[in-house]
């Protein structure tokens, strides 16, 4: 069951080369102060270094965890972590051409960035697409931001469309997945680096288990159930 999730921890792969400078640049700077000019500059710089290296470090961050339940058929879980921004039908013309609910998540600089796949199933599109770099939490990101779009069908014949959406700070999507990749509840789909925005588009007829402002838990949070 899920009472251990998130506590083992490990970093995210994504954040190899970024920790690798930031290693460097917290040896650069500290040794010699410490070296040629030991004193009180010489722990102010570790104390604000070490703040750095913390960030970094808690941004990169990548818990291990499982979905709590065996039953997976009909639910949507939370891909990401962060606050529920919005819930509303909408006409999704880029790949349905139909109504729609979404269900848009936000996520802050302090937000684990991983993505997981919502559901299991099949991916039957991925596509990425540049744009503006907006707020994540404004309306127009969903469809001017640089995004990427992942669909996945279901086993019960259901298809789920997400976009990974880049921020005003986030200047990489990261998807993982290609058309045909088997999608799986538990599994990684992607990364976003710093503040950044998924959307879930989901069937009309979708049960929404989520409100506006509700915290959610990637991988653990309940989105939503199909019909």
């Amino acid at each position: 069951m899920a009472e251990n999730n998130g506590k083992h921890t490990t970093i995210n792969p994504e954040g190899k080369t970024t920790l690798t400078i930031v290693a460097i640049l917290f040896f650069v700077i500290n040794l010699p102060l410490f070296l040629f000019a030991y004193g009180l500059w010489s722990y102010i710089s570790l104390g604000i270094t070490l703040l750095f290296v913390w960030f970094f470090l808690n941004f990169f961050r990548n818990p291990v965890r499982h979905f709590p339940s065996d039953d997976q058929e009909k639910v949507v879980v939370s891909p990401a972590d962060g606050t529920i921004v919005a819930i509303e039908e909408v006409d999704e013309t880029e790949y349905f051409n139909d109504r729609r609910i979404v269900v848009s998540i936000f996520m802050s600089i302090y937000s684990v960035h991983a993505n997981w796949f919502p559901v299991n199933g099949t991916v039957t599109k991925v596509e990425h697409q540049d744009g503006n770099f907006h707020a994540a939490f404004k309306p127009k990101a969903s469809t001017e931001n640089e995004r990427s779009l992942v669909v996945i069908k279901t086993p019960c014949g259901k298809e789920i469309m997400l976009r990974q959406i880049a921020g005003a700070l986030a200047r990489r999507v990261i998807t993982y997945c290609k058309p045909g990749d088997e999608a799986k509840i538990d599994s990684h789909m992607g990364f976003i680096k710093f503040g950044s925005r998924v959307d879930v588009y989901l069937p009309v007829d979708s049960l929404v288990c989520v409100k506006v402002d509700q915290k959610v838990t990637a991988d653990i949070s309940i989105l939503a159930k199909l019909s």
